[in-house]
């Protein structure tokens, strides 16, 4: 079975390796021109559930680079006031750091791709824009490209991101929605300087920011076992072992970091900052956040330029089921969510895991291929539906915190009851523990799900 994928992000990527190993003829073609090309962003949050779907498409050893090469796990869940007072603050966040899928882990975005091209050297094209596709009399489908070429397989997937050219041809009937949320983030090299901007608990944790008017905020540390001198003292010999041999690392970018994002409604914002260069984009952040924490704001004025950039926040709305063919999609490319709840790489990664699994049921003979795929889609739909509709509830500008009066009374009574939970630890203890149990009970069904 010959499968194309149009897209080399991280679903594409994850299952381009999980239909490698089992031996399909798979090839992945990505508009940008190289790997190193494209794609700036940031923090990724890996949740267990994404580690598992990535344990089950990659091959060991590159699974063995992916654990090695995220950066250190978060230790604290902590909720912040705009003047960066403590609301609440919550220890265990990662109990189970040494773990190598059930622990949450953050990696940079660069990195994560560089892991996911490794040992698919010779299966990505770069410099391919997909143009349209074609389904053909014998039951195979062509996939044309804007320099002339093109690539005929059995199957065609996309997971090419949020504007996906083949979403657009393969279901017109997609819609995407404005959350009516706009977002400015940066990222800022953790120096002897900005590391004392923030405290402990800050630097070693994921810290989010409750401010008025709606607006949020997030700050976020990431520290890698390497850096510009090469592998970190106190690194583990065989993590130090793994990155010094990962041929991926000559392509890495990643050096320690602070991220800062901040978001707010649409009519809060005085200039739309998607119409503004990096310099004038920083210039209102610093607008956005007069009256917010020195320390917060001086982030912001040491920012890498070349690292900020804005986003309008969109969100799809949820497809109905549709009829199934050789031509189907996973991630971003069928269902964008807003990053709300922190869920969209996992849930391109849950996709890849169950499309591959899918995929090689026909292999095995266990279904025809068009079953396969119908399967793949209704349940992709079903869960990922649940996931877009919470993401959404978590950023979008309808929603009371951002109306001006409604908003400044929503705003105390959260912060009130924060700082109440936060000096009663029997109540924090079981506030953490039923987040701890809802989580293992969402990765206890993907797994069931992938298995």
């Amino acid at each position: 079975m010959r499968v194309i994928i149009i897209g080399a992000g991280t679903g594409g990527l994850a299952l381009a390796h999980g239909l490698k190993q089992a031996g399909f003829d798979v090839r992945v073609f990505e508009k940008d021109a190289s790997r190193v090309k494209g794609r700036i962003g940031h923090r990724v949050g890996i949740s267990p559930a994404g580690s598992y779907a990535l344990q089950q498409c990659l091959p060991p050893d590159v699974f063995d680079v992916f654990v090695a090469t995220c950066a250190r796990s978060p230790r604290y869940f902590n909720m912040l006031t705009e003047g960066m007072d403590e609301l609440l603050s919550m220890d265990g966040f990662n109990s189970a750091e040494e773990d190598p899928v059930d622990s949450e882990k953050s990696v940079h975005r660069m990195t994560l791709r560089q892991v996911l091209l490794t040992g698919l050297e010779d299966v990505v094209a770069f410099g391919k824009q997909f143009e349209h596709y074609e389904e053909n009399a014998d039951s195979t489908v062509t996939a044309f490209f804007a320099d002339g070429s093109s690539a005929t397989g059995d199957v065609l997937v996309g997971a090419d991101g949020a504007r996906s050219k083949l979403r657009k041809q393969r279901l017109p009937q997609a819609r995407m929605e404005e959350t009516g949320i706009l977002s400015i983030a940066a990222r800022v090299p953790l120096t002897t300087e900005t590391r004392a901007l923030v405290s402990e608990k800050v630097r070693l944790g994921v810290s989010l920011v409750l401010a008025p008017k709606g607006m949020g905020g997030i700050i976020h540390t990431m520290e890698f076992k390497w850096d510009a001198n090469g592998i970190k003292p106190r690194t583990a010999v065989a993590d130090a072992d793994i990155i010094r041999n990962w041929p991926g690392m000559q392509y890495n970018e990643a050096q320690d970091y602070i991220l800062w994002a901040i978001w707010a409604a649409r009519r809060w914002y005085p200039q739309d900052p998607a119409n503004l260069d990096a310099e004038a984009s920083k210039k209102l952040a610093l607008t956005m956040t007069e009256g917010w924490s020195p320390q917060f704001r001086r982030l912001i004025e040491l920012s890498e330029l070349e690292t900020l950039n804005s986003i309008n926040i969109r969100t799809s709305v949820p497809l109905e089921p549709f009829v199934s063919s050789r031509v189907t999609l996973l991630g971003d490319a069928v269902h964008t969510m807003t990053p709300g709840r922190g869920v969209g790489a996992n849930t391109a990664l849950e996709d890849a895991a169950l499309l591959s699994r899918r995929l090689i049921e026909v292999r095995e003979g266990e279904r025809d291929l068009l079953s396969a795929i119908h399967a793949y889609e209704g349940e992709m739909l079903e869960y990922s539906r649940h996931v877009v509709l919470e993401s959404r509830k978590q950023m979008d500008a309808r929603d009371a915190i951002h109306k001006p009066l409604i908003g400044r009374l929503m705003l105390a009574i959260m912060r009130t009851v924060m700082r109440t939970v936060n000096h009663l630890p029997a109540v924090k203890r079981k506030m953490q523990e039923k987040q701890m149990e809802l989580r293992r009970i969402r990765n206890t069904r993907q797994r069931v799900q992938l298995a």
